[in-house]
């Protein structure tokens, strides 16, 4: 790939958090950078613990604007470690982290005619979609550029199930366990 192509060609802007979705939807944007001979733009959205308004009210906050910038940098750092390996594969890459929610960010971003906006669809069961905001419909209803919104991986259901699976077994043992602890006689 030639570096000398002009940065106003096309670019993919892709969402990422380190979840699995967003991984899954960095390997399809990559591949459809490398397709359209595209800058490839992954873009971590951060918010101050408690939004902005929180942030805004306490002191505390500006003096921990620097670390939380840090550790968003990390994710994203570490997430394209975990997509990639130690080098871009060929790909010409610009990391970012904005400060906002994800869908303004995102559709922020991805604001060039030629951009293609790519975000992980998420989950898809009906408690998620009422209790969380959808990052993917925001992009899919502002976005002045094509989005394409890559469904979750099938492993993702596999993992989550396996999860509450452990998760009740480790509840059952960690009791046998704490009876156990509680029938010690003290100095024993």
């Amino acid at each position: 790939m030639s570096e000398s192509r002009p940065s106003s060609a096309g670019r993919v802007v892709v969402g990422v958090s380190g979840s699995l979705g967003s991984l899954t939807a960095l390997v399809r944007a990559a591949d459809e950078a490398r397709r359209r001979e595209a800058e490839l733009w992954p873009v971590l959205a951060w918010e101050p613990p408690g939004g902005e308004l929180a942030a805004r009210r306490t002191t505390a906050a500006a003096v921990l604007v620097e670390d939380w910038e840090r550790l968003a940098r990390e994710r994203l750092l570490g997430a394209l470690r975990e997509v990639f390996g130690g080098d871009g594969q060929g790909l010409r890459t610009r990391p970012l982290i904005a400060r906002g929610t994800p869908g303004p960010a995102l559709v922020g971003t991805a604001d060039r005619e030629g951009d293609l906006l790519v975000v992980g669809a998420g989950r898809r069961g009906l408690l998620h979609r009422a209790l969380w905001p959808s990052t993917s419909r925001y992009c899919l209803a502002h976005a002045g550029c094509p989005v394409l919104a890559v469904p979750p991986s099938p492993l993702e259901a596999t993992l989550a199930a396996a999860r509450r699976r452990n998760a009740w077994r480790l509840r059952l043992d960690t009791g046998h366990v704490a009876r156990e602890f509680e029938t010690v006689p003290p100095g024993a």
